[in-house]
């Protein structure tokens, strides 16, 4: 299987409905060899490339009401709605054990998208250039959302959540050489994004990152045109998109765990269904 890219959108807890899909893959043994993800879609994508299916599941189901992992506490005294010193170090080193060693030997290119506050534009990291642990402070950047999370600094660059710049990295897949994708999205067909409300406070907030609310003021067009140029493609044969096919009941911040869990379960099921067809898609497409 080659030059067939798999791309993962982020949306916060809506991201268990990746999750149930991801874990099917694995229980399958079907394998990108190009993995990119933003946000939450980066997050899935770290448990995929390192063979641990279920990780992510217990991690925003078993987590979702602990106050180091989500809460307003913590966006009051740490400027994060999220833990994020809770998920990316004492949930990965201590209690979901991240495999680190198998992340690292697997063969797959796993690249994450994030967004540079002062451009304004996406940067993308490969894990090939992450050292050690460095991955998870590309990740928890791209997981990094705007007024709910401080700037994340990497590198000399000044970085937030990914889906700001590239909310569906596709085209950065197809530029990468991947001639076909297979596209995990976490909104019901026919979501169309609307205008940014809040323009006024980011500004405010931050006046020193121009690129950034630049960025924010006009994501609603480029999610709405990526999602057009994406239907294109599948018209075209040249994407197979998943996404939840019932309504949606979770929102980006959600701490209902049977919700969790039914989304979760609606990845999976909805992975198993449409298997085969996938199966053939891939076997067209070599």
């Amino acid at each position: 299987m080659e030059n067939i890219g798999l791309v993962l959108e982020g949306g916060g807890m809506r991201g268990l409905y990746t999750a149930g899909v991801l874990d099917f893959f694995m229980e399958k043994n079907l394998y990108f060899p190009y993995v990119i993800g933003v946000s939450m879609g980066a997050c899935n994508g770290l448990s995929y490339i390192s063979r641990q299916k279920g990780r992510n599941k217990n991690i925003n189901v078993n987590y979702v009401n602990d106050p180091r992992y989500l809460s307003y506490k913590n966006l009051i005294l740490k400027k994060g709605l999220f833990g994020a010193e809770f998920i990316f170090d004492e949930l990965p080193n201590k209690l979901e054990i991240f495999d680190i060693e198998t992340f690292t030997k697997a063969k797959e290119k796993f690249v994450v998208a994030v967004t540079d506050c002062d451009r304004g534009e996406a940067v993308y990291f490969e894990k090939s250039e992450c050292k050690d642990k460095d991955v998870y402070d590309v990740v928890k950047a791209s997981s990094s959302l705007p007024f709910m999370a401080p700037v994340v600094k990497f590198r000399g660059l000044n970085l937030l959540d990914g889906g700001v710049a590239d909310p569906i990295p596709i085209k950065k897949s197809m530029k990468d050489g991947n001639n076909k994708n297979v596209i995990i999205l976490t909104r019901n067909r026919g979501y169309v994004k609307k205008p940014f409300k809040m323009k006024f406070l980011a500004r405010k907030i931050y006046s020193q990152y121009k690129g950034l609310t630049d960025a924010m003021v006009y994501r609603y067009k480029k999610y709405n045109s990526t999602l057009a140029y994406i239907e294109k493609l599948e018209r075209e044969g040249r994407v197979f998109v998943m996404r939840p096919r019932e309504n949606l009941k979770v929102k980006r911040i959600e701490k209902d765990k049977n919700k969790l869990i039914e989304l979760y379960n609606q990845g999976y099921k909805e992975a198993s269904q449409c298997y085969d067809r996938l199966k053939e898609w891939i076997k067209q497409s070599n």
